[in-house]
């Protein structure tokens, strides 16, 4: 999806969000008929039967009055979801959310304008800064069109999350602070913030209301470079961010209470209009193996980036780019759409910056200091400590895969995701000689405030389907015949999920209901083959298809047996990042790359044979 500005007569970016429908509630009976076809790839035929009646008995008590009760919260609220979804899959989780819930990408760039080069990053970070600015003014000036599907309109809120936004830490939960507002809302906060060997530096990206130049941001982040160069590494306060939630939100309180100037710091970084975050890593990476930027973007040094805000910028010292989102104030796709955009711009440019190299007299960036105790210093240690024994134990890759991409799978015409998800359960299926149950993100942009719903991929057709692929005696359209089922079935429930009729989010509504109001546990989320099938959190592939952009990105697995699995479709290749567990013996992200190379390549063969 190209970004489009607005011509004559725009549209503003935010004008449909008050007229999109609301959230819709799926009827009861058949969120639990399409739960019952889920779970069913995962159970014997006793575990089946035990699980229908756990249903019907739910369906025909509490189930009833739990869904009556959702229904008239959905009344009284344009999305019943959002706040719960927020609370539950976000702010209540008490993990790290750092190295498990944020997202990590890589800056494309290095396929054309910027290869990596040594003594480049701070003229080319000055560019794409420059650039990032320009599109928080077209946000701010609600110049970007917004987005449809056909000729709906799609919600776009999550995209005031971009900038100037940061998750807080709380001793039970946490909360999110939004600073940015359009200009016809009011002012908004037009700082960065730099980090730079665990020091913190603060500059206006605004002089007399016009953004700064390349040849002036240059000017500010080499200062920034010469203060820290050949000076001892800052204290590093931001590693708190990578703690555990509670033990954070109470190192966060101890820090405020040593010195009021330190809560100033700590609002100046949240309303920031993002992180510039000056690595000296050089994770030499190619447009075939984006391995090590990937890993490092994710997982590399946790004292020049706020893990909790909605976006840290990376330079890395060889001049090649990633970024470190946290996950809870929007999906991917919003950073996805900021890095397609910069990839557009700066191929556009050929990386270079045309305009004055005139620098008006600007204030140098401001240091800021926190002020430490032993206390805090021993908490900045015990959160590094933390961290880095957990992204020693990640394994990431991200490989192309570059026999063929979206043009071959589409002349054969299938769905080239529908391609990928099946190539994803017989690469696991050939691995672990058992069925993976599998989430992949559908969108609900089309209703107001709609973010997700989980699409299960891992249906009876596409198990079906890898077991006669697997099989030496089934004939060659007996298998084709079964892959064209499972086609079929996963792009019917892949666009029902998206017309909000999956049965997840209404599950989790109906637990949630009974969870307020003191209820015991109904039997139906206790059942072994809830989690079994990956209800709760329990998916062991947990993957989405990024886009048909440049931009890709790896999150960790969701479960510690699991894998992260996110790709992109190009009409030439498909490049994907495969995140597991090292300390898992049973899983391997290289060796689930490879089988899946072999699937794509059997799939392909298959549609081929079977056209002769």
């Amino acid at each position: 999806m190209p970004i489009q500005l607005s011509e004559s007569l725009p549209e503003r970016t935010f004008q449909y969000q008050n007229s999109l429908p609301p959230l819709p509630v799926p009827s009861l009976e058949t969120s639990l008929s399409k739960y019952l076809d889920a779970v069913q790839p995962f159970a014997s035929e006793k575990e089946f039967k035990a699980t229908v009646d756990t249903v019907r008995k739910f369906q025909e008590g509490v189930g009833k009055e739990l869904h009556q009760k959702l229904l008239q919260r959905a009344k009284t609220k344009k999305n019943w979801l959002e706040e719960w979804w927020l609370d539950t899959a976000y702010l209540e989780v008490r993990i790290p959310s750092q190295l498990n819930v944020n997202f990590g990408g890589m800056g494309p760039y290095l396929e054309h304008c910027w290869p990596p080069a040594e003594g480049t990053h701070l003229q080319r970070a000055s560019i794409s800064i420059w650039h990032t600015l320009q599109y928080w003014n077209l946000l701010r000036t609600e110049k970007l069109a917004p987005q449809k599907a056909g000729k709906t309109a799609l919600d776009m809120d999550q995209f005031k999350m971009l900038f100037c936004t940061c998750k807080v830490p709380g001793v039970k939960k946490d909360t999110i602070h939004n600073y940015f507002k359009t200009e016809s809302e009011g002012p908004c906060p037009s700082h960065l913030v730099v980090m730079c060997r665990g020091r913190i530096f603060t500059f206006d990206a605004l002089c007399d209301g016009q953004i700064l130049t390349p040849p002036e941001l240059l000017r500010q982040l080499s200062y920034v470079k010469e203060c820290c160069e050949g000076e001892p590494e800052g204290d590093g306060v931001s590693a708190l961010t990578s703690e555990e939630r509670t033990r954070w939100a109470k190192a966060r309180e101890h820090l405020i209470s040593i010195d009021p100037h330190n809560k100033t710091i700590l609002e100046t970084i949240q309303s920031s209009l993002f992180v510039v975050s000056l690595d000296d890593a050089t994770p030499y990476s190619t447009p075939e193996n984006y391995t090590n930027i990937t890993m490092e973007s994710l997982s590399g040094n946790p004292t020049i980036r706020w893990g909790d805000k909605s976006y840290n910028s990376i330079v890395f010292a060889d001049g090649t780019f990633g970024s470190n989102c946290d996950h809870a104030p929007y999906d991917a796709m919003v950073v996805v759409f900021l890095g397609w955009y910069l990839d557009q711009q700066i191929k556009a440019t050929e990386g270079k910056w045309r305009g004055s190299h005139t620098i008006r007299p600007i204030p140098r960036p401001e240091e800021l200091v926190f002020t430490v105790d032993e206390k805090i210093r021993s908490d900045i240690s015990h959160a590094k400590q933390q961290y880095l024994e957990s992204t020693q134990d990640l394994q990431i890759v991200c490989y192309a895969f570059t026999a063929f991409g979206k043009a071959a799978i589409k002349q054969k015409k299938l769905h080239p995701d529908t391609f990928v998800q099946l190539a994803m359960q017989l690469a696991y299926y050939r691995m672990h000689k058992k069925p993976g149950s599998c989430y992949e993100t559908a969108m609900t942009r089309k209703f107001y405030h709609g973010r997700t719903e989980t699409m299960r991929s891992c249906t009876t057709e596409a198990v079906n389907w890898c077991a006669a692929m697997m099989d030496p005696t089934c004939d060659v359209n007996a298998k084709r015949k079964a892959m064209l089922l499972a086609f079929h079935k996963h792009n019917k429930l892949m666009a029902e999920a998206q017309e909000g009729k999956g049965f997840d989010r209404h599950l989790l509504g109906l637990y949630l209901i009974a969870k307020e109001e003191g209820r015991p546990t109904p039997e139906l989320f206790m059942d072994p083959l809830y989690a079994k099938s990956g209800g709760g959190g329990n998916f062991v592939l947990s993957s989405s298809l990024v886009g048909y952009t440049t931009i890709l990105g790896a999150v960790a697995p969701m479960v510690h047996h699991g894998y992260g699995f996110f790709y992109r479709i190009r009409d030439d290749r498909i490049v994907f990042s495969v995140s597991a567990w090292k300390s898992c013996r049973q899983t391997d992200a290289v060796l689930l790359f490879n089988n899946l190379s072999s699937s794509l390549h059997e799939m392909l063969h298959l549609a081929t044979t079977s056209q002769l």
